[in-house]
């Protein structure tokens, strides 16, 4: 089938979806899940030939691994998509004009959306519950890496969708090449919006090539801020669980920024690093707190280039300023609107950083590993949208829905 063709069934079947109600569609979401345990062998052999093709020590290895305690994990996101109030008709407004008219705005699908991701089998599972229950179709464009395990999640979300008399094709596998992409980004006539997950050179070729609508989920730059008054024991814990927990995730903690007047703290704050072997680039006044404090092989000197960037890996860069505007100007410089914290007793301190800082997510006293749908009550995400139009942060039910005004009239003619 052409890839003009596959588009026309999706769209086709995005218009079956709306004939079915939430039940039905809580119905088929729980089966997958049910179905995702059940096939998690199969599931599982397939993602260990992708694997077989990726060096361990590449960041996207973690995120291309599929492990049976990831699927339990994916499975649970999807009952709990399940759980959610449909977001499809919900009235957003509702007024009687002086003429008598009765106008409603009404949540609605976009209709298809197409996601392109890179090594992130996940995202299949995620997109699919989501827009199966915001009634919108899918066309997927996963990654070359990541195309066993792709394809043996679709089949058995497939099978389930058949074995419940839903169309299939509300939710397709493109090819991996990048003829699907180009055609993909070009196909205005049949694609409502496309969502792009990935690294920045992804998301900017994207953003550039595209004609269809994009809501941008960009790459995360994270700092974490320790303030003046900064808590030692909070600090280190919230370091350390920010660039540890997940390194190849775009909620890691890239850069920390400490007061000058800490640095006496910084061995204590980055003791926990040590056990994860995560390499530290710091400037000149934290490379002489940290010197003879932290390891010798895993404490470099920070250059520029090594501010500003996206790691993905046990690696780290540190700056540090004086004042809390001089590391506001600092995240202004080298953030990507992504996720944000500062550490702090301060109170006042704390509603400098929330007014000030331009991002998706500003935290106090908490890491940037919580930035993700299911954290933030969504049930699953669909990205995390760095960008102002329409939705910004964890993108669940709601923002992947528009919405229609319905006008009710008796005759009434304008004049």
């Amino acid at each position: 089938m052409s890839l003009k063709n596959i588009f026309t069934e999706v769209q086709n079947a995005s218009r079956e979806l709306l004939a079915l109600d939430d039940k039905a569609i809580n119905n088929v979401l729980v089966a997958v899940a049910d179905a995702t345990i059940a096939q998690t062998n199969f599931i599982l052999s397939e993602n260990e030939k992708d694997l077989e093709h990726m060096d361990p020590k590449d960041p996207k290895y973690d995120r291309l691994k599929l492990t049976e305690a990831r699927l339990k994990d994916i499975a649970n996101d999807m009952r709990n998509v399940a759980k959610l109030p449909s977001p499809i008709g919900r009235i957003l407004q509702e007024t009687i004009r002086p003429n008598g008219l009765k106008l409603k705005k009404v949540s609605v699908p976009f209709g298809v959306i197409g996601i392109i991701y890179e090594a992130r089998p996940n995202v299949s599972f995620d997109v699919f519950s989501l827009c199966m229950k915001s009634g919108n179709a899918c066309l997927l464009k996963g990654g070359s890496d990541a195309d066993f395990s792709n394809k043996a999640i679709i089949s058995v979300i497939h099978d389930v969708l058949s074995q419940h008399h839903i169309n299939p094709l509300i939710v397709e596998l493109l090819p991996t090449d990048r003829e699907a992409t180009a055609e993909l980004l070009k196909a205005r006539d049949y694609v409502d919006l496309i969502i792009p997950r990935g690294s920045s050179s992804l998301i900017n070729f994207v953003r550039q090539n595209a004609t269809v609508s994009v809501i941008e989920t960009g790459a995360g730059i994270c700092h974490t801020f320790f303030d003046q008054y900064g808590d030692v024991e909070k600090g280190a814990a919230i370091i350390n669980n920010a660039k540890t927990r997940r390194v190849s995730v775009c909620n890691a903690l890239d850069c920390l920024i400490i007061h000058s007047e800490r640095l006496n703290n910084l061995p204590g704050l980055c003791k926990k690093l040590q056990e994860n072997n995560v390499t530290i680039y710091a400037d000149q006044p934290a490379y002489k707190a940290l010197e003879n404090n932290y390891p010798s092989d895993l404490l470099k000197k920070a250059t520029e280039e090594d501010f500003g960037i996206e790691f993905l890996d046990y690696k780290m860069s540190i700056k540090t300023v004086s004042t809390i505007h001089e590391g506001l100007s600092h995240i202004r410089q080298y953030g990507s609107k992504h996720s944000e914290c500062i550490v702090t007793e301060n109170k006042d301190h704390a509603d400098i950083f929330c007014l000030e800082v331009d991002a998706a997510c500003v935290y106090v006293n908490a890491p940037t590993s919580f930035t993700d749908g299911a954290q933030f009550g969504l049930g699953a995400e669909i990205g995390i949208s760095t960008q102002k139009l329409h939705a910004r942060g964890p993108m669940g039910l709601e923002e992947i829905t528009t919405y229609k005004w319905i006008v009710e009239g008796e005759g009434q003619i304008r004049r």
